[in-house]
């Protein structure tokens, strides 16, 4: 089968498109043909060599976390899942022809399989930093990078939970994000004023790396009300830094559930093929995402 892989960190330039055995499904788990791969920030990070103590990495290797398709082998133990149903979840090695899911779920009814794949890992983490920053129904979330997949999520979520959201993106972005429920601004010179004038911050989210946090403290005035998923060295000012996972199944069931209410919709901005991984890497690292990006098989 064809695979994505890399036998060394470095820049995008070091993925290659092999020919790998196919993998299979053991206890526990289920295999699907896939059809489509998202591309998490994660994914280039791990390939950078960034040390990511959640997911350790073994060279050579595969690429990608989440996927979407046919499943075509279902190993001992598992049940409600049969070869044939369409799913979209959690594994390892997706940028591939074939993967072997942990966790997944029946793919929601209306979505393509480009779509689905974008959904696994950035409900699962918007989900999880919401929980950890502590933000309750009517106080104000700022989200720092809101326009990508995670960012995308986050609003909409929040809206379903009575938070107001303040969130912060490009100038292209901003009516996207009004869309979403999200009072707007750009980032840039003055960003910290331009979100004052918004109203109070109860709690921040760091989604972009983008050197903020020490701001993000100042607006919130705790560092216990901050969390980021991009800035490793988010913990030098008190700030937690989000990075393992927690329940994948309870995330894609409130996932299927509120994409079900009309409540859940993130749009795919770019769609690659697996020979474009590399240019999926480096659009990816450069930000500016409206939605997702994924692979499609």
């Amino acid at each position: 089968m064809k695979k994505v892989s890399f036998a060394a960190f470095g820049g995008p330039d070091v993925l290659d498109l092999i020919e790998a055995e196919e993998p299979h499904a053991g206890p526990g788990r289920i295999r699907v043909s896939v059809r489509a791969a998202g591309v998490n920030p994660v994914d280039w990070r791990l390939r950078e060599g960034q040390a990511l103590g959640a997911h350790p990495v073994r060279l050579p290797s595969g690429v990608g976390l989440d996927a979407a398709g046919v499943v075509d082998e279902v190993g001992e133990g598992v049940t409600g899942v049969a070869v044939g149903d369409h799913v979209f979840g959690e594994g390892a090695d997706t940028y591939a022809e074939f993967a072997v899911l942990s966790a997944w779920a029946p793919m929601p009814a209306g979505l393509s399989f480009a779509e689905a794949a974008g959904y696994p890992s950035v409900v699962e983490t918007a989900l999880r930093v919401i929980r950890e920053v502590g933000v309750r129904p009517g106080q104000t979330l700022l989200v720092s990078g809101a326009s990508g997949g995670v960012g995308s999520a986050v609003l909409q979520i929040a809206r379903e939970r009575g938070i107001a959201v303040i969130g912060t993106a490009g100038a292209a972005n901003q009516d996207y994000l009004r869309a979403l429920g999200a009072l707007a601004t750009t980032y840039g010179e003055g960003w910290v004023e331009r979100v004052r004038r918004l109203g109070p911050v109860h709690a921040a989210l760091d989604l972009a790396g983008s050197g903020v946090i020490p701001d993000l403290v100042g607006l919130t005035g705790d560092p216990a009300k901050v969390v980021s998923i991009a800035d490793l060295g988010a913990p030098e000012f008190g700030v937690r830094f989000s990075g393992v996972a927690g329940s994948v199944p309870d995330a894609l069931a409130e996932a299927s559930a509120l994409i079900a209410r009309g409540r859940l919709r993130i749009p795919v901005e770019k769609a690659y093929a697996l020979t474009e991984a590399a240019e999926a890497h480096a659009d990816s690292r450069a930000g500016h995402t409206r939605g997702r990006r994924v692979i499609v098989v």
